[in-house]
């Protein structure tokens, strides 16, 4: 029988799989993120639709199964996590994981308390399981969404301690359901407890995988294997010895263990790296589609209306005013705040514990609170990851969050002075810097900054020059600042290389290389002569990022090809002028007659806003 049932299983697992990679594949093809698809397979092939998969599929194993995915899952995502990055995360990151939590703890379990009308220990229960976010649902709609890094990493870390804080506080908290005459003493104690051995596992088995890599020989020919081989191995080490020891204690382990090792410059890293990155798509495509097919929708009709109250305030109420509240006083603008307050879907962590607590409830004869229990967290994993996660790419571009990405090498006065004014307009704007005090002080400004040295290929790789559009040689040094435009040219695909040229007999050897160069004496001449012929435009112009602003922009509009400037500007806002237009490489003032074509370069002059509006209007986003 044993055989039998195995053989169910395979060909079962192979199907969850294989619809998991083309779950990958769909959203890479729509830019949707994964997590939309993995579910609706889910659904699809589980009890309420094909009954190809159902609990009884799994016979025991589920649970140990979907534990070690999460591991992987968990530990994938802290790996990431590095010293460098959370340095450069604003305050915020801090107060997401505090504050935000207890406010979608307390908040959650208060609307369940009334919504639902059960007792303060299950809502405490389903609040303690809906503070996750996690990287399970996090990491896949920031592939889709290249949001600002500052917001990126606030999401991410977001994402990996609160899986940690949910999944040890719901044990906690089942217990206070479970047990009598619960102590509050004894709550804390036990809290802290299972945090403390996870945290003491991570540690010792990461010093070991460390110790392994770092000094022992792995046979120079299959070295790089042995590293994947040896990680992954840890990982599944620290989740298993610390849930033995206390339940639910094996995802502080992981994710004690991912970012100790992320930090510890392993050999092999990038291999590592990547191979961890395409085991997590499967096991993360097994997860969702598993759980997913677990869902049965009899639980969630039974929350009726009480069920939707709690969504909507989960996911319009305390969910923003926890981002609101954490990000007030950082260098996020509005819509950004709005964007990651949209962004909040449940994922793994709540489905797969809330799954375990309810057949030990059942097992005890509470079979309502069970019921309440997995309806309630299973809603709203699917209402936050169908509409958070499947509208998150519309939304960012609603919001207009999704910014140009711009590499400063050098952060001197002159890299950090673009730097404002390229983030005054939104862009994605990150400073790489090899002087350690330079960076603290770009830092103290709140710049997103990267230490290294940006003549290393692998430096520039890392602050993500493979997704810049713009790379900026800006160092004092010419030398430096050459070879940053020869790397950017040969080895990444950015559209626009600037660099600056600080000895004018080197301006040709730049030119040569097809770079846009900037000649300090002549650019600081230029400013002098506008401050003596054009005083006015002069002290508008650095005014520029606060009330006003110029921009290029390339006609991509079907509509305006054959339109005249005179009725362009009849559908342009006020405050703002038709400053240029630019064809094939020459550029003039246009007359009122002057007919628009496909790929013409105009550029406005005025207000901020009204510039914006007018370049939606010339060159929208989906053009």
């Amino acid at each position: 029988m044993a055989a039998e049932g195995g053989a169910q299983l395979v060909p079962i697992v192979a199907a969850i799989i294989g619809l998991g990679v083309g779950a990958q594949v769909l959203a890479d093809r729509f830019q949707v993120p994964s997590v939309l698809f993995l579910i609706i397979a889910g659904i699809i092939i589980g009890p309420e639709g094909l009954r190809i998969v159902t609990p009884e599929a799994f016979g025991g194993a589920l649970s140990a199964i979907v534990g070690l995915s999460v591991a992987i899952i968990v530990f994938e995502g802290a790996f990431h996590l590095t010293i460098e990055k959370l340095r450069e995360a604003p305050s915020a990151t801090l107060k997401l994981v505090t504050v935000g939590a207890v406010i979608a703890l307390v908040g959650t379990a208060a609307v369940v308390r009334f919504a639902l009308g059960v007792g303060w220990d299950v809502a405490m229960l389903v609040g303690s399981l809906l503070v996750a976010t996690g990287p399970t649902v996090i990491t896949p709609i920031l592939e889709v969404v290249p949001a600002r890094d500052r917001v990126e990493i606030a999401l991410e870390t977001e994402g990996v301690v609160n899986d940690v804080t949910a999944a040890i506080l719901a044990v906690v908290t089942f217990e206070v359901v479970v047990l009598e005459n619960p102590t509050v003493n004894k709550v804390v104690a036990d809290f802290a407890r299972r945090l403390g051995i996870g945290v003491l596992a991570g540690l010792v088995v990461a010093g070991i995988v460390w110790y392994l890599l770092r000094y022992v020989d792995l046979s120079p020919t299959n070295a790089p294997q042995n590293a994947r081989l040896i990680t992954l191995a840890g990982a599944l080490v620290a989740f298993g010895s610390a849930n033995t020891l206390a339940a639910e204690a094996g995802i502080a382990a992981v994710a004690t263990a991912g970012i100790v090792l992320g930090n510890a410059d392993l050999p092999y890293e990038e291999d590592i790296a990547a191979f961890k990155g395409d085991i997590t798509l499967l096991v993360l495509s097994f997860v969702f589609i598993a759980l997913a097919a677990l869902l049965e929708f009899q639980n969630l009709l039974q929350l009726g209306l009480g069920g939707l109250v709690v969504v909507v305030a989960v996911a319009l109420l305390i969910r923003p005013l926890g981002v609101l509240v954490s990000t007030t006083g950082d260098r996020y603008t509005f819509n950004e705040r709005i964007f990651m307050s949209a962004v909040g879907p449940r994922g793994i962590i709540p489905a797969s514990v809330a799954t375990l607590f309810a057949v030990q409830l059942q097992n005890q004869g509470l079979d309502q609170t069970a019921n309440v229990l997995v309806g309630t967290v299973f809603l709203v994993i699917l209402a936050t990851v169908v509409f958070e996660g499947g509208f998150a790419r519309h939304i960012a571009e609603y919001l207009d969050v999704i910014p140009m990405r711009v590499i400063i090498v050098g952060g001197g006065k002159v890299g950090r002075s673009l730097a404002e004014r390229l983030e005054d307009r939104g862009e994605n704007v990150v400073i790489i810097e090899k002087d350690q005090e330079m960076v603290q002080l770009a830092r103290a400004e709140d710049f997103t900054v990267h230490h290294g040295d940006g003549t290393d290929t692998e430096v520039l790789r890392s602050a993500g020059a493979n997704n810049a559009k713009i790379i900026v040689a800006a160092t004092g040094d010419d030398d430096a600042n050459l070879l940053v435009a020869q790397l950017s040219n040969s080895k990444f695909d950015a559209e626009t290389v600037i660099a600056r040229a600080n000895n004018p007999d080197n301006v040709d050897a730049f030119e040569d290389l097809g770079v846009k160069t900037i000649d300090a004496s002549s650019a600081t001449a230029w400013a002098i002569d506008n401050v003596i012929e054009r005083p006015a435009l002069s002290d508008w112009m650095t005014e520029l990022g606060r009330s006003g602003d110029v921009q290029e922009i390339e006609v991509t509009a079907d509509d305006l090809v054959g339109k005249t400037i005179s009725e362009l500007d009849d559908e342009l806002p006020n405050g703002v002028l038709i400053a240029l237009v630019g064809r094939e490489g020459e550029s003039e003032v246009p007359s009122e007659g002057f007919t628009l074509q496909h790929g013409d370069h105009i550029t406005f002059l005025g207000r901020k806003e009204s510039v914006w509006e007018a370049i939606d209007r010339c060159h929208p986003q989906e053009a």
